[in-house]
């Protein structure tokens, strides 16, 4: 049996690890007004931040047709895929699972897909995506690697530390004066996933406060595994993972926030995701 791994751009895997592992990955879109661009293949992660510094109102992003997913479905199959597992963004926070269970459901007299919810976003997906594709390469079978993304998607823990609040500010979500004083105190705030939604992590008075807490989350988790760092153009990433370095011995995974997440999140976002064992 040849099991196939599909996730969603939301995931924000680099693109050294999709070829690596051979992973389909099923882009939503971002509208910047009245003009919208597939990601990923229409926006580069660099000319999404640079449009975003021009824009005065927040990107908006959509969700995968089904009929992207269903595409996605039989090119792989038609590759040779036996199961496909689709590792979607939460679905607490889009209607991309939707898509992709509506897609499985078309294609199932053809090939047998399961949806996997990976109850998180951006790296946190990601990673998960990435250990399933290791798992079905050593042979197991569609529901062992359907099982595992299940297994993996409960403990799964992400800590980002959101470097503005301009986004929040912008999409209506905090009042103007709130944004502002928060920004005169230089308050970072911390946002975390709970059940596969954003909630509040804390915050940090400073940049560099904010960095040493989410060291602190790795290094007081206990045993971990798949270890990720996801950052939106930040220039102190090295630092991050340097120190990261310092309490875990194992890989360390980088990427970037591209488009869809990094609309709601905003420039300077830095986060650390791994899966507890």
């Amino acid at each position: 049996m040849t099991v196939r791994i599909i996730t969603d751009s939301a995931s924000d895997l680099p693109q050294q690890l999709v070829n690596e592992h051979r992973i389909g990955v099923v882009p939503l879109s971002v509208r910047f007004g009245d003009k919208e661009y597939i990601d990923r293949q229409d926006l580069t992660v660099v000319e999404f931040w640079n449009m975003c510094s021009n824009s005065p109102t927040l990107p908006e992003t959509a969700a995968p047709s089904p009929g992207q997913f269903e595409a996605e479905f039989r090119k792989l199959a038609s590759e040779g895929a036996t199961g496909i597992v689709v590792v979607a963004l939460s679905s607490e926070l889009s209607a991309t699972m939707q898509s992709a269970d509506l897609a499985a459901k078309a294609v199932a007299g053809d090939i047998p897909v399961r949806i996997v919810d990976s109850r998180s976003a951006s790296m946190g997906q990601g990673i998960t995506a990435v250990a399933c594709a290791k798992l079905a390469a050593s042979g197991a079978s569609l529901d062992e690697v359907a099982a595992l993304g299940t297994k993996l998607a409960t403990k799964s823990k992400l800590w980002g530390a959101l470097d503005t609040l301009e986004n929040l500010k912008k999409g209506g979500r905090i009042g103007g004066a709130k944004a502002m004083l928060a920004s005169a105190l230089s308050i970072k705030p911390i946002i975390t996933v709970e059940e596969g939604k954003i909630a509040e992590g804390g915050k940090q008075r400073t940049r560099s406060k904010a960095l040493a807490f989410l060291v602190d989350q790795v290094k007081n988790a206990g045993p971990i595994e798949n270890l990720a760092v996801l950052h939106a153009q930040c220039d102190d990433v090295d630092d991050l993972v340097a120190s990261l370095r310092a309490v875990h011995e194992g890989d360390i995974v980088v990427g970037d926030v591209g488009a869809i997440i990094g609309a709601h999140t905003g420039k300077g976002t830095i986060g650390v995701t791994f899966h507890s064992k």
